[in-house]
């Protein structure tokens, strides 16, 4: 079984978001990478006050390059967990072949899955200036409060903010509409994949979780959906994170045992 654990951040944060995920997973014997994309490699408090110019012109391609690379090089095939917009990059590694087994957590929208409400919603502040798609966006600090992290509580909201929100390219959005890349759903001879979603995500709601796992259910490849009604977006982070962590985990080690295990027979 691999014991090599990449973990892909979202828009928005950076590899510090999953800090605490992955010093549990190392604490369980794991080599866990967390790597930042392009141009995010510094703390969110460095990223706000100065952002690389160019993390405006970072596209989806890109960063997904970016992590194939990384995984490529890896001695092992390893499991991939993803969060948000991680989760898609997840998706797109797997149908390329890579990773011992996936975890999409709370999906941004996937290219060929309709929007949900909350994720309209959640967009419009990116998609409502025509021209973010050349531009590093800033959340603000009430949309992190009421939208993102709503379930924290309100004498949190400033220092989690402070700690974890970075700016990030505007140009990540717009590819998911404008000339996306596309999954093969059926196609694709991918790892086993599960997705979870969070019954009050206000920015991928778990209506477009469950559309994402029909999508996905079509590959020949083991797929499968955990929805944690009481959680939000900050799942990762908020007070009972480690029951999702650890659900990821235990699902992963037990497909990608049975991988290797089927490889090697």
């Amino acid at each position: 079984m691999t014991k090599t654990i990449v973990l892909i951040h979202g828009a928005w944060l950076n590899s510090r978001s999953f800090e605490k995920v992955k010093a549990r997973y190392e604490a369980q014997g794991f080599h866990v990478i967390a790597p930042d994309w392009p141009h995010d490699n510094r703390t969110p408090e460095a990223l706000r006050a100065d952002p690389d110019p160019q993390l405006a012109h970072l596209s989806q391609s890109q960063i997904i390059a970016h992590y194939e690379a990384i995984i490529r090089a890896l001695p092992e095939k390893p499991i991939l967990i993803g969060h948000s917009l991680g989760g898609v990059f997840v998706q797109h590694l797997l149908a390329r072949g890579l990773g011992a087994a996936g975890v999409a957590i709370n999906p941004a929208p996937t290219p060929g899955v309709g929007l949900g409400l909350q994720a309209i919603l959640s967009a419009l502040p990116v998609f409502g200036d025509l021209l973010s798609w050349r531009k590093t966006k800033v959340m603000t600090r009430r949309f992190f409060a009421r939208r993102f992290a709503q379930t924290l509580p309100k004498d949190q909201v400033e220092a989690a903010y402070d700690r974890y929100i970075v700016p990030t390219p505007g140009r990540v959005y717009w590819n998911g509409v404008v000339n996306p890349i596309k999954i093969d759903w059926a196609g694709q001879n991918r790892a086993p994949l599960l997705l979870i979603g969070g019954g009050k995500d206000l920015i991928a709601d778990a209506a477009m979780t469950r559309a994402i796992f029909r999508k996905q259910s079509r590959a020949a490849s083991l797929t499968e959906l955990r929805i944690f009604e009481d959680r939000s977006h900050w799942t990762l982070m908020d007070k009972g994170w480690e029951e999702v962590a650890d659900a990821a985990l235990n699902w992963a080690i037990r497909q990608a045992g049975q991988v290797v295990q089927l490889r090697a027979a």
